[in-house]
């Protein structure tokens, strides 16, 4: 009885620890039991909730872009090509949201926007065209546009190269490079009135570049190279 009497006034002084390890106390000794590992519900309107192996997330969340990780494109400074693989997500709009193919004219096609222009736009300027025209139909409507593939993208060279023909892009490559990667310039090249034909709103641009200067000072002259330029080596 003495035995049971100590017992009974351990667990009480015990009992407010006890309750939050799992640990039942009667009068016989102590009972353990198992509590399962996931995190309590927070009670209240509009405050964070806890889901079993999870952060805390709040129930307003909309969608956020996510940080590229290495490798991958960031959405603010791609550049969209023809033939990539782009993925729509519209807030709570599975019906609108998917996959969506760049067509070769560079056009895409969403369910309520119709068709517009992705090409040569950045992911994160497509999707606020396609949340402007969404908000015909959606209120506040929330958009984000991520890439899925990318199409290699490639420049061409021609004339007086090693390797005429298509050539890969490489991220920021430059004349310099392309020409490089063609095998460089024949001996009969004129360096220094090197040009790059540029199909741009269906109008076509000519742009000289000296080779020559370039190698000489690093001075590229301002022109960078877009999919789709065509260098030509006279």
């Amino acid at each position: 009885m003495e035995s049971r009497a100590n017992n009974s006034r351990k667990c009480k002084n015990l009992r407010p620890m006890m309750r939050t390890a799992g640990i039942l106390c009667g009068t016989a000794g102590l009972t353990f039991f198992l509590i399962p590992s996931f995190a309590m519900a927070q009670e209240g309107v509009g405050r964070p909730v806890l889901i079993p192996g999870s952060a805390a997330v709040a129930p307003s969340a909309r969608l956020a872009p996510a940080k590229p990780a290495n490798g991958a494109v960031d959405p603010s400074t791609y550049i969209i090509s023809p033939e990539d693989n782009i993925q729509v997500t519209v807030w709570k709009e599975p019906a609108i949201s998917g996959p969506v193919l760049v067509r070769p004219d560079g056009m895409i096609s969403v369910s309520l926007v119709g068709d517009l222009k992705a090409a040569g736009q950045t992911p994160t300027a497509l999707a606020q065209q396609i949340t402007e025209r969404l908000k015909k139909y959606i209120q506040d409507p929330d958009v984000l546009v991520g890439i899925l593939a990318v199409h290699p993208k490639q420049i061409f060279l021609l004339g007086e190269v090693q390797h005429v023909g298509p050539v890969i892009m490489t991220p920021d490559m430059t004349i310099l490079q392309a020409i490089s990667a063609a095998g460089g310039l024949t001996p009969f090249a004129n360096s220094k009135h090197l040009y790059i034909l540029r199909t741009a709103q269906g109008k076509q641009q000519r742009i000289p570049f000296d080779y020559k200067k370039a190698i000489k000072d690093g001075n590229q002259q301002g022109v960078s190279l877009l999919p789709g330029d065509t260098v030509v080596v006279p």
